[in-house]
């Protein structure tokens, strides 16, 4: 693999953007990934899925670079995803972006200790959802034209 975690799939040649969707219901993950669809934006190229069920699983791959965007359920169990997303923070430099699923309002603020850059309450609303991830994956996506 890459020496930097945030080589993302653009930076080598690739045409797809990468997201990670984690949670332990297989039935959020499909409606994460049905809500987005291939392409969420005319700006973004499309996106390949990397469905999780698993912590484990989430740290390897993020450890292993080339992800662009990790989508965390905060509802999950055992692990919730805003513990998920502070220790990938804290431990993985230049991480990219992630966004955490809330099943509460109140809960905005633990996301905020997350140090996750976007938070979507569950139900998921397809809209919110697509403009989020958009806003995260924008920066990704080099110029057209330098």
């Amino acid at each position: 693999m890459s020496d930097s975690h945030d080589a993302g799939p653009h930076e080598t040649g690739q045409q797809r953007l990468r997201v990670l969707v984690y949670s332990d219901d297989v039935n959020v993950r499909q409606q994460v990934i049905l809500a987005l669809g291939r392409r969420p934006h005319p700006d973004l190229p499309e996106l390949e899925y990397v469905e999780i069920a698993t912590e484990p699983v989430v740290l390897s791959n993020m450890d292993a670079g080339g992800i662009d965007l990790a989508i965390l359920d905060g509802e999950a169990v055992p692990a919730g995803g805003m513990g998920i997303a502070k220790q990938l923070k804290d431990e993985i430099y230049r991480c990219p972006p992630i966004l955490v699923l809330i099943g509460r309002p109140q809960d905005a603020w633990l996301a905020t200790w997350s140090r996750a850059e976007a938070v979507v309450p569950h139900p998921i609303d397809p809209v919110r959802l697509a403009e989020a991830v958009t806003t995260l994956l924008r920066p990704r996506v080099p110029a057209a034209t330098s």
